[in-house]
């Protein structure tokens, strides 16, 4: 991984098409939501189908707790599409078979020249893309674990929602004031949510 890739940095605003062939930013598909960011070997591999597996629960958590998941990989849209429904997944998945996000991140893994896939990487995200935890899951017990996943996303909400403690005594207080800008989704405009909800 780039060196400048660390917790605290600002990630890349990689563009790529979807699964469905629609080319997608990480910052819009992040919206002001924590990302979880899986960088894959592709659906070729049985390690990939086992982590993602376990992502299909997390992400029915995710939705409800308003966090996002994208899975990116080095598969073209065919095997991409292959991949996200052979394991049962709704979320996005990018796809970069000309590895622009694997050289850009230096993550190209020199073990399998046929292949050529990713070194896979899990990194979680405060809004803004900005890094909170980094993940290599080059062997498969360095990938997190779902509940691993689940206590850096509530980390990250910690950090990133004024309104995780609503009993705070500021909190009540803004809300009798009607200042309602620090709870969410009310700081934002209902075009903003209904826009994230994608």
């Amino acid at each position: 991984m780039r060196p400048d890739i660390v917790p605290g940095a600002v990630f890349p605003d990689y563009e790529l098409p979807d699964h469905r062939g629609k080319h997608r930013t990480l910052s819009e598909l992040q919206g002001g939501d924590p990302l979880v960011l899986v960088l894959s070997r592709g659906g070729f591999c049985p390690k990939e189908r086992r982590q993602h597996e376990g992502l299909v629960h997390l992400h029915r958590e995710m939705q409800v707790g308003y966090c996002r998941l994208v899975t990116m990989s080095t598969d073209n849209l065919l095997e991409t599409n292959e991949f996200r429904a052979g394991v049962g997944a709704h979320w996005t998945f990018l796809s970069d078979p000309v590895r622009k996000v694997q050289k850009d991140l230096d993550i190209a893994e020199y073990t399998d020249p046929h292949h050529d896939p990713m070194i896979p990487h899990t990194l979680v995200f405060e809004p803004g893309l900005r890094v909170y935890k980094i993940y290599n899951g080059y062997w498969f017990f360095g990938r997190p674990t779902v509940e691993e996943l689940r206590l850096d996303l509530r980390a990250v909400l910690q950090r990133c929602r004024p309104d995780w403690d609503i009993s705070s005594a500021e909190q009540r207080t803004a809300w009798a004031k009607g200042e309602k800008a620090s709870f969410y989704p009310y700081g934002k405009t209902q075009a903003q949510v209904l826009a994230e909800q994608d």
